[in-house]
């Protein structure tokens, strides 16, 4: 077993146990010396407890050497002085070898079980359970839920810790049964001493009985009320319960007006039953962890700031270029909440706003824009890869462990009831056997059910109608439908190159200087070298990539100034593959040479626009097909049809087909030349996965050159799907598409006629500028402008 160094806190009240999440008052010195070296260096730390005769003292002869190592989860600062933590116990270890005592630390190792017998521990577990019954009977150490715990486990060790811990045992016992490696023997001991107690408790009942009934009842409550403080002066916890009950009454007290109804019952319940409850106890340390949860919840607390859309607007324009279309949605969906601020009106609009596009576009820095202009706290949860329900419901509190959700931790992390939301990838939610965490966003993000939000850890309702989510997606398609139905789409598409300039001037570049404390006196970039630093070494549709290509310049930029080299730095094209490892060329340009059976085709993916070659070749055969490229199910049923198609257009006459490839049978008639060979289409790169209903065209286009030996303009490109009628029908993606075949050096671009009409407005004058958009509507339209006459 591997030796750790581990700082000691020692602990003279409590004996902890692994299973434990326990509130330790620290008021030592060596032992708040002990907590700053753990949370410095981010280590566990170990919980011992000091000797019964050696209380006060703080050195390794004064304490056990066996104890718990576990992590703090919490530290406050108490009013007198003292240090609470909130520590959880994870294993059993034991101190190997002192290291210093200022404060204390040694080398610890971690300690397992024996090796037991499964059926033998199994039969004694049953009897443990059995006696733990009956003594909970005579005593009040065994609350329900803990002995519903103690029943359902199945695990012994846990079970012996539980029994110990509720049993409230003198150090020297608890301990003994504590280092006890031996589970069976461990077992059958505690098992004795729980007899032991069951027949002590028997004759105390009978005693107290006898003597109960001699005493005024009004004196009995007195007596024992005054016992009791006097216990518990004598052993210096009076005090701390009191204050820590009172403590709770007062913030709940304050905050009542601003909580529901069953909020402030579920709360001021748990404050009554943790008066009752022992200090010591398991339960006490789950109520006293769930108050200290609910009571931070900022009831009442708002962003007192007055929405305006100007702000927004400011905002949005100041932090972000480009993006108008997204940017004027956002502004009309504050615009409305505005309007109905001012006239007073309930805000019933129920959208939820959704960003989608590529990664790297600027769908966080957008709601970090709209959460700047209304002055709020931002919270952004990461749903992706999420598939436990309790992660956003939050977990049942007979768990041990057990924490609100996402959100009403998001509500305490932003300290008010009204920040702005972000759930980050929410089309990569999962779902599991843990439950189907779309179920509670759905009830999130709906206005009419979101007033009355039930987190299963607060076991009381909770308002989120006033919060603003967000959410951000790659890819709407694999949000659930349900989900979708809640939710306004605002697109952001690919930037052009010299939407990438403008970005990479304005803000990146700045910005980037600002972090590596740079001036701009000293690092300069040529505006050739920024356009060479985006074509040739980013690929992207955002600018995520790029910001990092800048970053990697400025870190050896700096070296070189640190280091004297020089005192000034300019980037040029000349010197620009000094800063940068290698070129990734974003999009392959097109080439100047027309050729039979290769076209161009358009492709739309999560981060932007393509240009696919799609090739074919033709082999002497029967008129069978092949295709590869590892393609979906959609695009393969888009040869097939592209196949038929070309052959009714030859059959028609449509499409002329040479001499020299008509072929002759047996019989020595004509053969149709699609019989007289077999095609292979092939759509690189074949390690890449491509599907999609927009290549019907390109297909079809490819398959009528290779059978006529017509050559392809190589600086076409084209996107739309087909019909076996040879109609043309509309795609998505246009704008990532046309940037794609912009960049890679397209002069004409064949898309729908539908699509001509619905979306070039969205096209940037940049690419509408460069490149002839010619609108088709039948195959036959394709091919005349295509093929090369």
């Amino acid at each position: 077993m591997s030796l750790v160094n581990l700082p000691i806190i020692v602990e003279d009240e409590l004996f902890l146990y692994p299973f434990m999440i326990t509130p330790i008052f620290l008021s030592d010195e060596k032992n708040i010396k002990a907590l700053d070296l753990a949370i410095k260096d981010s280590t566990s730390v170990m919980v011992v407890c000091s000797k019964p005769s050696k209380d006060g003292e703080r050195d390794f002869d004064s304490i056990y050497e066996f104890g718990v190592v576990g992590n703090v989860m919490r530290r406050v600062a108490m009013p007198d002085g003292r240090v609470k933590i909130l520590f959880q116990g994870l294993n059993i270890g034991k101190i190997v070898m002192p290291i210093d005592i200022d404060p204390l630390t040694a080398k610890v190792q971690s300690v397992n079980l024996d090796d037991y017998d499964i059926n033998r521990v199994k039969a004694s577990l049953g009897v443990l359970k059995e006696s733990v019954k009956n003594l909970s009977l005579l005593n009040h150490f065994f609350p329900p839920d803990l002995l519903r715990t103690i029943d359902d486990s199945n695990e012994a060790n846990r079970v012996c810790d539980l029994v110990c811990s509720a049993l409230h045992l003198k150090k020297d016992i608890a301990y003994k049964f504590f280092i006890e490696m031996n589970l069976e023997k461990k077992i059958l001991d505690i098992i004795e001493y729980v007899n032991t107690q069951i027949e002590t408790n028997k004759l105390q009942k009978e005693i107290k009985t006898k003597v109960t009934s001699k005493i005024d009842r009004a004196n009995k409550e007195y007596f024992l009320k005054e016992q009791l403080k006097e216990i518990q002066r004598e052993l210096g916890i009076d005090l701390d319960k009191e204050a820590q009950i009172a403590q709770y009454k007062n913030r709940l007290k304050s905050k009542q007006k601003f909580m529901s109804e069953d909020a402030y019952k579920e709360i001021d319940k748990n404050i009554t039953k943790l008066s009752k409850l022992h200090a010591d106890s398991a339960e006490s340390s789950m109520t006293t962890s769930y108050l200290d949860w609910v009571l931070d919840i900022p009831f009442g607390n708002f962003s007192t700031k007055n929405l305006t859309v100007k702000d927004v607007q400011k905002e949005l324009d100041s932090d972000h270029f480009g993006l108008e279309k997204p940017k004027r949605r956002i502004v009309e969906y504050f615009g409305l909440k505005e309007l109905l601020h001012s006239r007073g009106l309930e805000d019933n609009n129920g959208a939820i706003l959704c960003f989608v596009g590529p990664p790297g576009i600027g769908k966080t820095s957008l709601a970090n824009s709209i959460s700047n202009a209304l002055k709020r706290e931002l919270v952004r949860i990461a749903l992706g890869g999420l598939e436990d329900v309790n992660e956003l419901r939050g977990h049942r509190r007979t768990y041990i462990g057990a924490m609100p959700g996402r959100i009403v931790q998001g509500l305490i992390e932003a300290k008010s009831m009204n920040p702005v939301v972000v759930l980050d990838e929410i089309d990569k939610i999962a779902r599991s056997y843990k439950g189907d965490p779309t179920a509670v966003l759905l009830e999130i993000l709906d206005p009419e059910q979101n007033s009355k939000f039930r987190d299963y850890y607060l076991n009381f309702h909770i308002d989120l109608s006033k919060v603003i989510f967000i959410a951000t997606a790659n890819d709407a398609s694999a949000i659930p439908a349900p989900l979708r139905d809640r939710m306004e789409f605002i697109w952001l598409n690919s930037y052009t190159p010299q939407e990438k300039f403008e970005i990479a001037k304005r803000y990146l570049w700045p910005n980037e200087l600002k972090k590596h404390g740079l001036k701009s006196s000293e690092v300069t970039i040529k505006k050739d070298a920024l356009n060479l630093l985006i074509s040739d070494y980013t690929r992207e549709s955002g600018v995520r990539n790029l910001r990092h290509r800048i970053a990697d310049i400025l870190r050896k930029s700096a070296l070189e100034i640190l280091n004297n080299t020089t005192q000034k730095v300019s980037i040029t094209t000349k010197n620009l593959e000094n800063y940068l490892d290698k070129k990734v060329f974003e999009i392959e340009i097109v080439g100047n040479k027309n050729e039979i059976g290769i076209a161009n085709g358009l492709a739309w993916t999560a981060v932007g626009g393509d240009v696919l070659k799609i090739e074919a070749i033709k082999i002497k055969g029967k008129g069978a097909m092949q295709i590869t490229g590892q393609l979906g199910d959609v695009m393969k049923e888009s040869a097939t049809i592209a196949f038929s198609l070309v052959k009714s257009l030859i059959d028609r006459g449509e499409i002329k087909i040479p001499k020299n490839l008509i072929q002759k049978d047996d019989k020595d008639k004509e053969k149709a030349v699609y019989d007289s060979y077999d095609l292979h289409i092939h759509v690189p790169e074949g390690a890449t996965p491509k599907d999609g209903p927009s290549a019907g065209i390109t297909m079809t286009t490819v398959i009528a050159s290779i059978l006529s030996d017509t050559p392809i303009y190589s600086d076409v490109a084209m996107t739309g799907e087909i019909t076996l009628s040879g109609k043309v029908l509309p795609i998505g993606g246009l704008k990532e598409k046309l940037i794609a075949a912009y960049k890679a050096g397209v002069k004409r671009a064949i898309i729908p006629s539908k699509n001509y009409d619905r979306d070039l407005k969205d096209i940037p004058q940049q690419v509408i500028d460069n490149m002839d958009i010619i609108p088709v509507d039948t195959i036959l339209d394709v091919l005349k402008i295509a093929l090369v006459k």
